[in-house]
């Protein structure tokens, strides 16, 4: 499987791999990012300064990706990991690993100096991730992602 930077042609496939994956952990309805307005052209809000989004793809098909970018009413220096999902076939590989290093190792390059992210304490596997990482748990959401669903939030410092 190659990572490669989003291109506009990968947009209706990474919609459709978030919609699958944020229903599958019933993170549907108000508060969640399946809502977000990037979900429908994510290449346009990623190809941004301060922002990237990488997709696993092997043989023309997406299987995952996630991706950078500041996060909204958040401190100067913080960006946000978003939208970080994988297929189940992609799962368990080391896939996941190699993503959030090179998207922790980009945040580093564009100047971040915190990044931080939300989830859902049911999407265990990721959450052992982040910790691996470092992550530290916070009591509270930072910003204003407006994802109101999530319950459980991390910082890094970079």
């Amino acid at each position: 499987m190659t990572l490669r930077k989003i291109i506009p042609a990968d947009n209706p496939a990474i919609q459709q791999l978030i919609i699958a994956v944020m229903t599958a952990y019933d993170c549907v309805g108000e508060g969640y990012s399946i809502n977000d307005t990037e979900v429908a052209d994510m290449y346009l809000h990623y190809d941004t300064p301060g922002a990237v989004y990488y997709v696993l793809e092997e043989g023309g098909k997406i299987y995952g990706g996630a991706g950078i970018g500041p996060l909204s009413g958040g401190k100067v220096g913080t960006c946000e990991l978003k939208k970080m999902y994988f297929y189940p076939e992609a799962r368990g590989k080391g896939l996941g690993t190699k993503l959030l290093t090179l998207l922790l190792e980009s945040a580093r390059n564009m100047g971040y100096k915190h990044c931080y992210l939300e989830t859902v304490e049911r999407m265990e596997k990721a959450n052992l991730l982040y910790n691996k990482f470092g992550f530290k748990k916070l009591v509270s959401q930072e910003g204003c992602t407006g994802h109101s669903g999530c319950d459980t939030f991390y910082v890094l410092d970079l």
